[in-house]
């Protein structure tokens, strides 16, 4: 069985990071943060309210047209996510031959993720109903089995987006299918469950806390400059830049995670 060791690819990321950021950043830059910035600017601020403290309650009313733009911007992002896993696959690969592998790959890392939202909303349904069955006969057992199954849908879900965090990089290195690249996936995670847990919860508190004190100390100085609106602009530029380095060093260290997993 392969190692999977972070240290190891967290130095092969460095390094390759390094030699090819001049083809890196600009793809990450232009497919997956500015795209997440300009979704940004055309979220509502009461959509924005609800997204940071969400209630089942008071769901705001979406503006026409912009569940379609969020759709868009998931799948741009992820186009510019499978461009720069085949950067950091294929060395010697050019920027655009690296777009249109990842053009003609798109359609399969869709597909994974409509059979993974079926799969995750059949969980919730199938809870759902159990509650309901239960509710006929007792109120107050149907209320605690029911949260009992919540958290285990939650804890389910949570535990597949572990086990196919190495689904991009699988599905842009082959030609498998849709099911055979989620099997592929889940495979090579096997074993580095808490491994992976522990890097993507580091990864995560890096982009927050980079992202923010960028977004808050550009912000100051664009809003000593233009106003608040300045600030509002600047500082959302500035953690969106941030956060796209994070990432790529972030996907860097995935692909080289893979070759480790998969040779």
């Amino acid at each position: 069985m392969a190692t999977m060791s972070i240290g190891k690819a967290w130095e092969e990321a460095v390094a390759f990071v390094a030699r090819e950021a001049t083809l890196l950043f600009p793809v990450a830059l232009l497919f997956v943060a500015l795209p997440g910035l300009i979704l940004q600017e055309m979220t509502p601020p009461e959509l924005q309210a609800w997204f940071a403290a969400p209630k089942a309650d008071t769901i705001p009313a979406m503006p026409p047209g912009f569940g379609l733009a969020m759709l868009l911007t998931i799948i741009l992002i992820w186009f510019g996510s499978l461009a720069l896993f085949a950067l950091a696959l294929r060395p010697g690969i050019s920027v655009g031959e690296a777009l249109r592998l990842s053009f003609a790959r798109l359609p399969v890392l869709i597909g994974t993720a409509l059979v993974v939202v079926g799969a995750v909303a059949a969980v919730f349904v199938g809870a759902a109903l159990v509650g309901v069955v239960l509710s006929l006969a007792s109120k107050q057992l149907a209320a605690a089995i029911g949260l009992l199954l919540g958290f285990g849908a939650v804890a389910l879900v949570f535990f597949a987006s572990i086990r196919l965090v190495l689904l991009n990089p699988v599905v842009i290195d082959s030609r498998a299918g849709v099911m055979d690249s989620l099997r592929r996936a889940w495979a090579l995670t096997r074993g580095y469950f808490w491994r992976l847990f522990g890097f993507l919860i580091i990864v995560m508190l890096l982009s927050t806390i980079a992202g923010s004190a960028a977004q808050v100390i550009v912000g100051l100085l664009g809003g000593l400059i233009a106003g608040a609106e300045g600030a509002r602009l600047a500082g959302g530029l500035a953690g969106a830049a941030v956060s796209s380095v994070v990432q790529v060093y972030m996907l860097v260290m995935l692909a080289r995670l893979y070759r480790q997993a998969a040779d």
